[in-house]
C-alpha cells in the first residue's frame, strides 16, 4: 500500500470516527430539555443553589429588621443575651472540663525566647499539639495571645504563621499556638485516603458525620481554643487579665468563635475571614464544616453577631481588598457592629484595617495588629514587622515523627462523633404522624402547595415508544427536565424513575428505562436537583469539594435548615401529584429510585401516601453506614440529613411505609458496595418481622437484569 493510500485509508477511518462520535453526542443531547428554552437554560446548574440562597436572603432580611429596631444600649444587651442563646443552639452542648494533663516534650533555647513544645487534653484521651514562645528577661505576669492557624498541613509551624508569632514573642507576648484539629501534627487521614490529607477535607470529612449526627464540628474547634486559654492562664508567666487573640484565615475563624465564646478574651484581631453571609453566598459560598453551623441562618446568625455579642470589648477587624472573603461585606459587618460599639460608649474599640491584597498577611495589616495588641494588651513597644529567622518544621515536632495519632493513639473526631451520637439517640416515635412530624421537623421539608406547571417540550419517537419532554415547575424559582415515555400500545403500568446518573443515561437506548419501556410500561424520568440538566455548577471548586462531590451546597442546606433530601422529596410529591391527575387518581403509582436518590424517594413516601409501590435500587441501606466507616464514599452525602441520626433512620422510614409494597434490590453501605443478606436482614429487621411484611429483599442484581427484576416484583404484587 503507498503512502497515498494509507493516508486516504486513514483520513476515511477519522470521518467515520467522527461521525460515530457526532451521533453518539446528538443522540443524548435529543433526550435534554433546557436547550430549548433559552431562558431557563442560562443558569439551570446553579438552581438547586439560588434555591437555598433565596431561603438564607428571607433569613436574612429577617434579621435585618430585627437589627434595625435596636437603638439603645439596653436594646444591645437583650440582643447580646439572644444571641448568647441561639449560638449555644447552634454550635451544641460543650463538654465538662477535664483534666488538661499537660504534657512537655522538648524545649527550644533562643537568646531571647524559648519555645516549650506540648499537648494537652482538650477532651479526655483527645490531644491538642501547641506550642508556648515565651520571651525571655521580662518581669512580671506577660500578655498573651492565643494564635489560630489557617488551613495549612504544617499547622502554626507554616512560615506565614511562624513569622507572625515571633514577633509577637519578640515583642513581649507570650505566645500559645496550636494546631487545629486535621493540621499540623493532628491530620486524621492517609495519602490514601479520599480526603488526600487537605485541611479543608479534614474539617469537612468527618465534619459531615458530626452534623448527621446533630452536633455542629465548630464545637470541637471552639472547645479546643477554649482549653487552650484555660492551659494559656495556667501559667505562672501570664496575666491571665491581658489575652488576646488572633489567627488568619481559619484561624481567623476560630479566632472569632473563641472570641465570642469566652470572656476572658479581652482582645481579637481575626483576619481574612469576616464578611457577611449575604456576600458570602453571593461570592465564594459557604466553606468548609466548621465555618457553618447547624441551621445557623435560620436561628438568625449572622458573622456580625460575633463581634456584638462581645461589644464592647476591643476588636480589630483585619481585611484585604482582593480576598476571597467580600471585602464589602467585611464592611458592611464593620458598620453595622459599630452601631453596638458606639450604644455601649466605646465607638473606637471597634476598628478596621484593610489592604490591597489577596487572601494573604501584609506589612501593613501586621504591624496594624501589632499596634492594636500592645494597646488593648498594655504592653507598649515598637510595631517594626521584623524579619525574623524562622524554625524548620520538624524543629517545632511535638512528636517523634511529627503526628500525634501514630505516637499517641487517643481519639479522633471520628471517634468522637460515635460517641456523641451513641450518647444522644433519642427514643424513636412510634406512630406514623410522630415520624411524620420528626422528619418534616429535621429535613425542613414543607408540603407543596398547588399543582407544578406543566410545559409540553417537544416529542422524540423511537420504535416502540415515543418520548415527549416537558419541563415542570418546581419548588422554587425554577423547572424540573422530565422526560414521559409512552408506548404505543397501552400501557400496563405507570413508573417514575429516579435515576442519580440523570434521565439521559436512565433513557439511552439499552439502559433500564429502555427495556422497561419495550416492555410496555410508560415511564416518567426526571432530573431532580442537583442531577443530571440540574447538575450543582455554581460553586466551581474551592472548600469542600471531594471525590468530585460539592459538600458546600450541602453546607448551605445546613446553614438555612433546607435539607437537599427535603427539597428533592418535595420535587418528588410533585411529579407524583401530575402523574396521578393524569392516568386518574385510582391506578396505583410505582416511583423507582436508582443509585444515591433512594433516601431522598423514602422521605418523600412518609409524606406522600399516593406512592404505592416503591423500589429502592443500589440505594444506602442506612444514615448509620456513613457514621460506622472512616473512609465513606462522598456521593452519599448529598441524601444524608444533618441532624437525623439522633431521631431516625432509613430502615424505620422503611417499617413505617405500612401496608405499602418495598423492594430493595441490591442495598449498599457506604462505601458504596452490596451489604451482605445476613446484614440486611439486621438492617430491616422490623419490617422482615412483620405478620404480612410487604417489604421484599433481592440480592446480586446484574444490571442487565434490573428491569426484569422490577417487572417480575410488579407481576406479583
Amino acid at each position: 500500500m503507498t503512502a497515498h493510500h494509507r493516508a486516504m485509508l486513514n483520513r476515511s477511518r477519522l470521518i467515520g470516527l467522527f461521525i460515530l462520535v457526532s451521533h453518539a453526542i446528538l443522540a443524548q443531547q435529543e433526550l435534554s430539555v433546557l436547550p430549548y428554552w433559552n431562558y431557563e437554560a442560562a443558569v439551570p446548574s446553579s438552581s438547586l443553589y439560588r434555591h437555598l440562597c433565596q431561603r438564607a436572603f428571607t433569613q436574612l432580611a429577617q434579621r435585618q429588621v430585627a437589627i434595625e429596631k435596636i437603638k439603645s444600649k439596653s436594646d444591645w444587651q437583650k440582643r447580646q443575651a439572644e444571641i448568647r442563646r441561639k449560638l449555644a443552639i447552634a454550635i451544641g452542648p460543650f463538654p465538662e472540663k477535664t483534666q488538661l494533663n499537660p504534657v512537655i516534650t522538648g524545649r527550644i533555647q533562643r537568646a531571647d525566647f524559648s519555645v516549650e513544645k506540648l499537648y494537652f487534653e482538650s477532651r479526655p484521651n483527645y490531644f491538642v499539639t501547641a506550642g508556648l514562645f515565651i520571651p525571655k528577661n521580662r518581669t512580671g505576669k506577660l500578655p498573651a495571645i492565643v494564635y489560630c492557624s489557617g488551613h495549612n498541613l504544617s499547622g502554626f509551624r507554616a512560615e506565614p504563621y511562624q513569622r507572625v508569632i515571633l514577633n509577637y514573642v519578640k515583642k513581649g507576648f507570650v505566645v500559645l499556638a496550636f494546631d487545629p484539629i486535621g493540621q499540623g501534627e493532628r491530620r486524621q487521614y492517609g495519602d490514601d485516603s479520599v480526603v488526600k490529607q487537605l485541611p479543608v477535607n479534614e474539617h469537612s470529612y468527618p465534619g459531615v458525620q458530626s452534623f448527621i449526627a446533630g452536633l455542629s464540628p465548630a464545637n470541637y474547634f471552639i472547645w479546643d481554643g477554649i482549653r487552650a486559654v484555660d492551659y494559656l492562664v495556667s501559667r505562672p508567666e501570664v496575666d491571665p487579665n491581658r489575652i488576646g487573640i488572633t489567627g488568619r484565615s481559619g484561624g481567623g475563624t476560630q479566632c472569632t468563635y473563641i472570641a465570642a465564646m469566652d470572656d476572658r478574651i479581652v482582645a481579637a484581631a481575626p483576619e481574612c475571614y469576616l464578611t457577611t453571609y449575604d456576600k458570602l453566598l453571593r461570592s465564594g459560598g459557604p466553606q468548609d464544616a466548621e465555618q457553618n453551623l447547624l441551621y445557623g441562618l435560620e436561628h438568625g446568625l449572622d458573622l456580625a453577631d460575633y463581634l456584638e455579642v462581645r461589644a464592647p470589648k476591643p476588636t480589630l477587624i483585619v481585611s484585604t481588598t482582593r480576598d476571597i472573603f467580600s471585602i464589602q461585606g467585611a464592611r458592611d459587618l464593620f458598620h453595622e457592629a459599630q452601631r453596638a460599639y458606639t450604644a455601649f460608649g466605646k465607638g473606637t474599640d471597634l476598628a478596621m484595617v484593610e489592604d490591597d491584597a489577596e487572601h494573604i498577611s501584609t506589612v501593613k495589616n501586621r504591624e496594624a495588629c501589632y499596634t492594636f495588641f500592645q494597646k488593648y494588651l498594655n504592653n507598649p513597644g515598637s510595631s517594626t514587622d521584623l524579619n525574623v529567622p524562622l524554625f524548620k518544621e520538624a524543629d517545632l515536632y511535638v512528636t517523634p515523627n511529627g503526628q500525634a495519632l501514630a505516637s499517641l493513639p487517643s481519639e479522633s473526631l471520628f471517634s468522637l462523633t460515635q460517641k456523641y451520637l451513641s450518647s444522644h439517640k433519642a427514643r424513636q416515635g412510634k406512630s406514623i404522624s410522630t415520624l411524620q412530624k420528626t422528619v418534616e421537623t429535621i429535613t425542613g421539608y414543607e408540603k407543596p402547595t398547588g399543582q407544578g406547571e406543566l410545559i409540553f417540550s417537544g416529542r422524540l419517537q423511537r420504535d416502540s415508544y415515543s418520548i415527549e419532554k416537558y419541563l415542570v415547575k418546581g419548588t422554587g424559582n425554577y423547572f424540573l427536565p422530565v422526560l414521559w415515555i409512552k408506548p404505543k400500545r397501552k400501557p400496563s403500568k405507570t413508573l417514575i424513575l429516579l435515576d442519580d446518573r440523570g434521565k439521559e443515561i436512565a433513557a439511552k437506548n439499552g439502559e433500564w428505562a429502555d427495556q422497561l419501556a419495550k416492555e410496555g410500561y410508560e415511564l416518567i424520568i426526571p432530573d431532580l436537583s442537583g442531577t443530571g440538566e440540574l447538575s450543582p455548577g455554581f460553586i466551581k471548586g474551592g472548600d469542600s469539594v471531594i471525590d468530585g462531590v460539592k459538600i458546600n451546597l450541602w453546607f448551605t442546606g445546613v446553614l438555612t435548615h433546607k435539607s437537599l433530601v427535603a427539597v428533592r422529596a418535595e420535587e418528588i410529591e410533585i411529579l407524583v401529584n401530575l402523574t396521578s391527575e393524569q392516568i386518574g387518581p385510582n391506578q396505583p403509582l410505582v416511583v423507582v429510585a436508582q443509585g444515591t436518590l433512594g433516601p431522598d424517594l423514602l422521605h418523600a413516601a412518609v409524606f406522600c401516601n399516593k406512592i404505592n409501590q416503591i423500589v429502592l435500587l443500589n440505594a444506602l441501606s442506612a444514615y448509620q453506614a456513613i457514621m460506622d466507616e472512616k473512609n465513606y464514599k462522598t456521593q452519599f452525602i448529598p441524601s444524608a440529613v444533618a441532624g437525623a441520626l439522633p431521631a431516625y433512620d432509613l430502615p424505620l422510614l422503611v417499617d413505617f411505609l405500612g401496608n405499602r409494597n418495598v423492594l430493595i434490590i441490591n442495598p449498599r453501605n457506604a462505601v458504596n458496595e452490596e451489604i451482605t443478606s445476613q446484614a440486611a436482614g439486621e438492617i430491616y429487621n422490623a419490617a422482615l418481622r412483620k405478620e404480612k411484611t410487604t417489604l421484599s429483599l433481592q440480592q446480586s442484581i446484574k444490571p442487565e437484569s434490573y428491569s426484569q427484576a422490577i417487572i417480575s416484583w410488579l407481576q406479583n404484587q
